[in-house]
């Protein structure tokens, strides 16, 4: 399989790509069958693309190309080119899509399964390919502009301190000061949106790190002048690799436990932050050293991790507090493990003699100082992993505070106590080595990698109340209005008496399991450790009650620190409450007391732009931000906002992390940004070493710029109009998903919305209730049903209305264009819906409901709503003023172009493999096996191709 090429590409590709002619005949052989068929209109397009990006996409496509014709024969192989060439055709107009579909008629079952697997594959590849080349361009990039670790660009800190300087906003110290008390807290969690098995993740690293072998080659001058053998060995390992894949079973035929989830949440520390991190400091301490000769103090550390693998029991059963426990007990002891390597490698550095008295009184007379320490270190570090590994077993009792090492102060102290004794003797070179990475490492992971955040439904408490006061005879919680519950509660919190008889368990109680689980939560988080955990979260918050009851329960069970409790606010409704709610908890004596200052809120994006569309979710968020924050204010209590974003746009989603921060309300950042990185999204922006730094630099410049210059408030035109645009885009949205009759049985027929169980992608359940409709599906499949058919439905249903209406004025015209021309909360809405409007395909939609909608009421939504997404793209470009969708990135709109040709033929076997399975077409159970394989294998496909899911 090969990417378009040039016709001068075509004439040298076997003698170009790496010169593997040398090497690999085979191999050339084969891709030369490919690259000599003739392509229309391809130089355009593929000239617009760095042409190492297509050496190398030519590369691995012609691997696998090799390895389809080894693995699964010739016709294989043939029916994945015929499908692609007809795709082209359909791209150039010089055949039709129908054209394609009879094609896919043709194959048998396992013919649709294997030719399915050539077309996921390759997307995987390209991906692979494609981030290989992100890091190359930002690596040139940063030689381009001879600076000391980070391109010169206004999203980078090199470029942002540079204009802080220049225009004379922030001073050196200022800047330093800001550096060293900001944070970006990312939260890895485990929604299940990264559909590739981490065996299949782990092979494409390998992939990645094959195709840099072959760029220093190349960079040296090619495999013909050096590095002959190590381009041929990087070639095998290429072949090895694309051959693993292709003969491993990419479906998942289990759900991942929660374990699971959270290993492959280690797994990302261990073999990419572990090294990014510490890599990111020094190249920022590069930037700051060239921009004014200083450097980031020893104890700063403006990146922080948090998870939510394995505390995230909102809707998942399978989290327990003995998994909560388990999960917790592997992080610490996979961190001792890390850090018994890091000392180990310190001991052998550290063999110098020269040390302060101060650290000679602590070791004694030895003759290496530095390495009693290290030894000593090596010895508790040794013991806790052994002890953790215990406990996780079973063999001892869990008991955080019998660990030899149990804080991070056990570990910094020591290390702080050897660099400081090394600058004191004049051992600077040695000071400013390995051992500050160390204490980086130290500072940013601590001794639990990332401490787990506790989430839970505002429900679940609710419940264990209710069971709590029908046994203590006081009445019914439930059934309490909010004004007597909170007097309640306060009541109960200033008591120093328990609320239930200390009889060794909740089961002695008579209380149900739902609440016996509860409660069991708030008693293992109890001997977690303070460093294990983050934040309690409750989701679906609408009241006082909700954070007052969570903090009752921390108390019934003896939190030995004050874990502070976050509600989030999703819907819109609680999004409009939620100043009323914050305001009033502010204003009770106790809980002021209790928060000593600081209160966190999480913003919901999924459910509330599932529950009023995008548009006037987001305004809603930025909305309820502003209140929020000028509620923090007027009480003197420090606000830090937690956004729970996805990876897609339906879901809060933007690629542009910098924009995104930078469009966030005045007054809402303050040195301190938290945000979920979820699913694919941690594999994309941490999945290579490289573009783990780029986002960790990305993070800390909006961070830094936003605090000296934040966004212009907007004016009052500006959010009469917002609100306009708001109320009408919700009205469109719900008119049809909660109003259309016909909406319900069209998203259930025409999206594989009821076949994405089958994915084994999570290990919670897809809904929050096992009953009940749309309503209760969760926003990741919701989204993921809709970015499979190419609809993307969530993301711009009801824009078209809210635009069209205010466009129909000349004043309503310039108002808008003004707010997007000066506005970058607008601006960046409104860039991100031509996105996805650019990656939608109103063809493949219909051929979708062709297939599969056979109601005729259903059909005719579908057709509306096609229409109405073409309309879409007509009113954004508008706005906008520009001549074709996302014509601003000529480098995206020519990679979708691309792409295309791989996608259709997926999208096509998708729809086909689903109205065979739904129709009950199949002769045989093996036969159904394989149309469901395939199945699977095509909704990897079109993730991989449109690179995201939900």
């Amino acid at each position: 399989m090969a990417m378009m090429i040039s016709a001068r590409g075509r004439r040298s590709a076997l003698t170009s790509l790496y010169n593997l002619s040398v090497y690999r005949p085979a191999l050339v052989a084969a891709s030369a069958k490919i690259l000599r068929r003739p392509l229309s209109a391809e130089k355009t397009v593929t000239d617009t693309l760095d042409h190492r990006l297509r050496r190398d996409v030519r590369m691995l496509g012609g691997i696998l190309g090799e390895t389809i014709n080894k693995h699964s024969g010739k016709e294989i192989f043939n029916h994945v080119e015929e499908l692609r060439y007809l795709a082209q055709a359909l791209r150039t107009g010089e055949t039709e899509l129908s054209n394609l579909a009879e094609k896919v008629k043709t194959l048998s079952a396992e013919e649709i399964l294997g030719v399915s697997k050539g077309f996921a594959h390759f997307f995987a590849l390209a991906n692979t390919a494609d981030n290989h080349h992100r890091v190359r361009s930002m690596r040139e990039s940063i030689q381009a502009s001879k600076s000391l670790g980070v391109p010169r660009q206004e999203d980078s800190s090199l470029g942002t301190i540079e204009n802080l300087l220049k225009r004379k906003i922030a001073t050196p110290d200022e800047i330093i000061k800001a550096l060293g008390s900001q944070k970006a807290e990312l939260v890895l969690t485990a929604h299940p949106t990264e559909i590739n098995r981490r065996t299949l993740l782990a092979k494409h690293r390998d992939v990645a790190k094959r195709l840099e072998v072959l760029e220093q080659v190349d960079l040296a001058g090619g495999a013909e002048v050096t590095g002959r053998f190590e381009a041929d060995e990087a070639i095998k390992g290429l072949t090895r690799a694309v051959e693993a894949l292709w003969t491993s079973d990419e479906v998942r035929r289990n759900k991942p436990t929660p374990q699971d989830e959270a290993r492959a949440g280690i797994a990302v520390i261990e073999h990419v932050l572990w090294a990014a991190v510490p890599s990111y400091l020094r190249r920022l301490d590069g930037v700051l050293m060239e921009t004014m000769g200083k450097t980031l103090p020893i104890h700063a550390c403006p990146i922080a991790f948090a998870s939510w693998m394995g505390g995230d029991r909102d809707g998942n059963p399978n989290v327990t507090p003995e998994v909560t426990r388990e999960v917790s007990f592997t992080a610490r002891k996979e961190a001792a493990i890390l850090y018994l390597r890091d000392v180990r490698d310190l001991r052998i550095e550290l063999s110098t003699t020269k040390c302060t008295p101060e650290l000679r009184e602590v070791v004694g007379e030895t003759r290496e100082p530095y390495r009693k320490i290290c030894s000593q270190l090596e010895h508790d570090l040794s013991a806790t992993v052994d002890a953790l590994q215990g406990m996780v077993d079973g063999h001892l009792e869990p008991d955080v505070q019998a660990l030899p090492i149990h804080s991070q102060k056990q570990i910094l102290e020591p290390l702080l106590m050897m660099h400081e004794s090394l600058l004191a003797t004049g051992q600077e070179a040695q000071a400013n080595g390995p051992i500050v990475d160390v204490i980086r490492r130290v500072r940013c992971f601590g001794v639990c990698l990332a401490p787990l955040d506790i989430r839970q439904e505002s429900t679940r408490h609710t419940e264990a109340l209710d069971a709590i006061t029908r046994y203590l005879g006081v009445g019914s919680y439930a059934q309490w209005d909010e004004k007597t519950r909170q007097s309640w509660l306060l009541m109960e919190l200033q008591s120093k008496r328990p609320l239930l008889p200390r009889v060794g368990s909740s089961t002695e109680l008579g209380l149900g399991e739902v609440v016996q689980d509860t409660l069991r939560t708030f008693e293992v988080a109890a001997t977690l450790g303070e460093e294990a955990l983050g934040a309690y979260v409750i989701s679906m918050a609408t009241s006082p009650s909700d954070v007052l009851a969570v903090k009752l329960m921390q108390k019934e069970f003896c939190m030995p620190w004050n874990m502070r409790v976050v509600p989030l606010f999703e819907t819109l409704d609680d999004l409009e409450q939620s100043e009323e709610t914050i305001r009033t908890l502010l204003e009770l004596p106790w809980y002021r007391g209790n928060i000593n200052g600081k209160q966190e809120v999480m913003i919901g994006y999924s459910d509330s732009a599932k529950d009023a569309g995008r548009m006037a979710a987001a305004w809603a968020q930025y909305k309820a931000q502003e209140r929020l924050a000028g509620v923090a204010e007027d009480a003197g209590v420090q606000l830090t906002f937690f956004h729970g974003k996805g990876g897609t746009v339906s879901r809060g989603g933007n690629p542009a992390l910098y924009e995104a921060i930078m469009a966030q309300p005045r007054g809402t950042v303050n040195g301190h940004f938290r945000v979920t990185e979820q699913g694919e999204m941690i594999t994309q922006n941490f999945g290579h070493p490289g573009i783990a730094v780029n986002t960790l630099d990305t993070y800390t410049a909006g961070i830094l710029h936003y605090g000296f210059e934040p966004p212009a408030v907007p004016s009052g035109k500006w959010r009469k109009t917002m609100d306009r645009l708001s109320e009408v885009s919700c009205e469109a949205y719900r008119d049809i998903v909660r109003r259309d009759e016909r909406f319900v049985p069209y998203f259930r027929t025409a999206t594989p919305e009821l076949e994405l169980g089958s994915l084994n992608i999570g290990s919670r359940p897809a809904k929050r209730r096992p009953t009940g409709g749309v309503e209760t599906l969760r926003a990741i499949p919701w989204v993921f049903s809709w970015t499979q058919t190419r609809l993307n439905l969530p993301a711009w249903l009801g824009v078209a209305d809210a635009l069209s209406e205010l466009a129909s004025t000349d004043d309503g015209k310039a108002t808008l264009r003004s707010m997007y021309d000066e506005w970058p909360f607008f601006a960046t809405n409104i860039d991100l819906f031509e996105t996805i409007l650019a990656k939608s395909d109103v063809d493949i939609a219909e051929h979708y409901d062709k297939e599969l909608v056979s109601d005729a009421k259903a059909k005719e939504l579908g057709a509306e709503l096609r229409r109405r997404l073409q309309e879409t793209s007509a009113e954004i470009l508008k706005v906008s003023e520009r001549p074709g969708l996302i014509a601003y990135n000529e480098v995206l709109r020519w990679q979708l172009v691309l792409r295309k040709p791989y996608l259709d033929p997926v999208n096509v076997m998708q729809a086909h493999i689903l109205h065979r399975l739904r129709s009950g077409a199949f002769g045989s159970l093996e036969e159904e096996q394989h149309l469901k394989d395939a199945l699977v294998i095509t909704i990897k496909g079109i993730a991989g191709g449109m690179r995201n899911t939900g």
